[in-house]
């Protein structure tokens, strides 16, 4: 279309010059021949003979026939040149901003048609603008799922997309900000329940002591266990909460290759007192060549005691946790493995949610947190990894995976 449109121009041009030459020379022959004719008859050949005699006749001839052939030219041109400079008129305004500017161009030359293609571009662009004025108009309303309609192929439509994606991002920054909310609320909740309930056993048994209303020795003595052991309880939430809130606002790790293999049999002894009162045997399957991790080994050994401890705590009825470590795609696995009681459907996908705690029986006993697998969770996250679950009547699996370590160059 821009081809032919030009190619018209450029030919019409041609045209008006081709017959303005024409038309030129048939007035200079016309001129001549009545000069010829005029040249005999007096007084009318005075004129005629004085621009001969001291202009010449070529030289009047070239004058007039260039002279007729300008004015020709520009009567020929002037409609065509007074659209064009409308045309840019019109490009100007919309150049200045004024899109929706138009052309009143309704000729049905080459002209016409630029003129009609420019209005329908400010059509075009003024409706598509009032889209996206609507769409911001809309959002800024807070309907951030409002979706601006993105045509393709359209440079505005790319500014549409951006402005969806913007809207978008926006609106997972208001969930995220408002679900952050929720967490502190529900975190100040959580703590609040968990440190009155061993704070208020405490205050009651210390008032008992306080105010002599003990039969005996033994008796007082009873009560003041109680009151230390819920005074643990209650240090081992405090401490609890403080590591999560450590690890959740950016703890330092302190980086360095670590034997997983290695790792776990020296956590494996630590574990032996414990395993022998629960009657279980801990293994660990490991490959023949060492498998090593990027880890702080400190907060490495937090995680993993606590999922030692619930396999240990929950596992019982079984005999055996295993641990299997293998490398696959640049990361290590390790899973723990342990028989026993499984974990309810229901429970699975809160498992990690701190101060989460499975209704049963078996989970007061234990006098557990709530924090223990969301710390766990924290920190093999910090360092890049991940942690998943599976329960089932045959087993329960607990699987992180960290990044391997990438083996320093020779």
């Amino acid at each position: 279309m821009k081809t032919k449109v030009y190619i018209g121009i450029r030919w019409k041009f041609l045209a008006v010059f081709i017959g303005c030459i024409a038309l030129t020379l048939l007035f200079v022959l016309l001129g001549w021949l009545l000069a010829s004719y005029w040249i005999v008859y007096r007084p009318y050949n005075v004129p005629i003979r004085w621009v001969i005699n001291h202009i010449g006749s070529q030289t009047t001839a070239v004058v007039l026939g260039v002279s007729f052939f300008v004015f020709l030219y520009i009567a020929a041109t002037r409609s065509f040149v007074r659209n064009a400079k409308e045309l840019a008129a019109v490009l100007e305004d919309m150049a200045s901003g004024r899109l929706h500017a138009s052309a009143d161009v309704k000729t049905a030359d080459e002209l016409g048609t630029i003129a009609g293609n420019i209005n329908s571009l400010s059509e075009q662009i003024h409706s598509y603008l009032e889209e996206i004025h609507h769409g911001l108009t809309e959002i800024a309303k807070g309907h951030f799922d409002y979706q601006i309609p993105v045509r393709e192929n359209h440079e505005l439509g790319r500014i549409a997309d951006s402005i969806n994606a913007m809207s978008e991002q926006l609106n997972r920054s208001i969930q995220e900000e408002r679900n952050a909310e929720k967490t502190k609320n529900d975190l100040i909740t959580g703590v609040s329940h968990d440190l009155r309930t061993p704070l208020t056993t405490i205050l009651g048994f210390l008032e008992i002591i306080d105010k002599d209303r003990y039969t005996d020795e033994v008796e007082l003595r009873y009560y003041m266990n109680i009151a230390y052991e819920k005074s643990l309880t209650l240090k081992k939430l405090i401490d609890d909460l403080f590591e999560y809130t450590r690890i959740n606002n950016g703890m330092p790790l302190h980086l360095q290759e670590l034997d997983v293999g290695g790792f776990f049999q020296q956590l494996a002894e630590e574990f032996v007192p414990s395993l022998e009162k629960a009657g279980m045997t801990l293994q660990i399957h490991a490959p023949e060549q060492p498998v090593t991790v990027r880890a702080d080994g400190d907060h490495l050994v937090r995680a993993y005691e606590n999922l030692i401890s619930n396999a240990i705590k929950y596992g019982s009825s079984g005999k055996y946790i295993d641990i299997y470590i293998a490398q696959e795609d640049g990361h290590v696995s390790m899973r723990i493995c342990n028989d026993g009681e499984p974990i309810p459907k229901q429970d699975l996908p809160y498992i990690f949610e701190r101060f989460y705690r499975i209704e049963k029986s078996r989970s007061k006993a234990t006098g557990g947190t709530g924090l223990g697998l969301a710390i766990t969770k924290s920190i093999i996250e910090v360092h890049g990894g991940q942690i998943s679950v599976e329960s089932s009547t045959k087993q329960t699996v607990f699987e992180t995976r960290l990044p391997a370590a990438v083996p320093s160059p020779i």
